[in-house]
């Protein structure tokens, strides 16, 4: 079984702003007519990926507790933790990019900060998906704010890529998947 977890915040006002890059590519992926269920402070769907039982998750905490939600479904469900792969935002690198990785800090992002916390473990795999990052604008409001039409059409034009590392991910694991998708 596999834990795919999408980061962002729940609410309208949030819908298509940069650190809802997560729920994006979920909705994207599993498409938006599902109707998901809600447990421990987050909204799921189960699903089979090469016959293997996979769990996606929104967590509804908020973005800086999504530890809180990842913990609870890594613990019911009896996961480890190389079981589970986290989308999200990443300010360091270019809208258009992407970097899956391991073992590291949070980066200063406050979800995979509350995330690691929680699990006691860095060891989960990130897709970190860049959305480059504007020093004139406060990061906060940043992060907060709406991709514009240019930015939307180029983060969509790698959705096809994200959903190959999901199902890579869930058919060969942690290691064959960085080996395959891992930009240079």
């Amino acid at each position: 079984m596999k834990l795919i977890v999408g980061l962002g915040n729940p609410g309208k006002e949030y819908i298509n702003t940069r650190h809802n890059v997560g729920f994006m590519v979920l909705d994207y992926f599993l498409g938006n007519n599902l109707k998901w269920k809600e447990k421990f402070n987050g909204l799921y769907y189960e699903s089979l990926i090469g016959g293997e039982k996979v769990i996606f998750l929104k967590p509804l905490t908020f973005m800086n507790l999504s530890g809180e939600a990842v913990v609870k479904y890594k613990n019911y469900f009896n996961l480890d933790i190389e079981d589970i792969l986290v989308i999200h935002d990443d300010m360091d690198i270019d809208l258009g990019k992407y970097k899956l990785k391991r073992n590291s800090s949070s980066g200063g992002h406050n979800g995979i900060k509350s995330i690691i916390n929680s699990l006691n473990s860095n060891a989960f795999l990130r897709l970190k998906i860049g959305i480059t990052h504007n020093k004139n604008i406060d990061t906060v409001d940043y992060v907060l704010g709406k991709f514009n039409e240019k930015e939307m059409d180029l983060l969509k034009s790698n959705f096809n890529m994200y959903e190959e590392i999901i199902r890579s991910f869930v058919v060969n694991g942690i290691d064959k998947t960085m080996n395959i998708y891992n930009t240079k």
